[in-house]
């Protein structure tokens, strides 16, 4: 992990986005949320939620510190997303584990590190 990723005050932000099946077009509107967690043994870490825009993407900020908390030790993150649309679940993405942010990452200064976990085909 470089020396962007192992400083707490550096904002993480990770991004995906959501095309919906059967008409390839993003998915937006209020009705949606999506949330991002990481897998834990003990718990899962909520890291954070976002509107979809209107182009079908989440863009959720974070810091290092929100998954490697001093008692878990934990340098790559497992993970997830759920998207909700009117509070109710429609869709989750397997566990991404081990996520070596040090070769996924773009960082781009006075913001931090960006995440992009790829493009989800979703019920909408």
């Amino acid at each position: 992990m470089n020396k962007f990723s192992l400083d707490s005050d550096m904002n993480i932000e990770v991004t995906a986005r959501f095309i919906g099946k059967g008409h390839d077009q993003p998915v937006t509107g209020e009705a949606y949320i999506v949330r991002l967690y990481d897998a834990d043994v003990f718990g899962d870490d909520f890291l954070g939620e976002s509107a979809l825009d209107k182009n079908g993407y989440a863009k959720i900020t974070f810091t290092h510190e929100a998954f490697s908390g001093a008692a878990q030790f934990e340098e790559k993150p497992d993970f997830y997303f759920v998207v909700f649309k009117h509070q109710q679940q429609i869709f989750k993405t397997k566990v991404m584990e081990e996520v070596d942010l040090a070769t996924v990452e773009n960082f781009r200064m006075g913001e931090g590190e960006v995440i992009d976990l790829g493009t989800y085909l979703i019920e909408s």
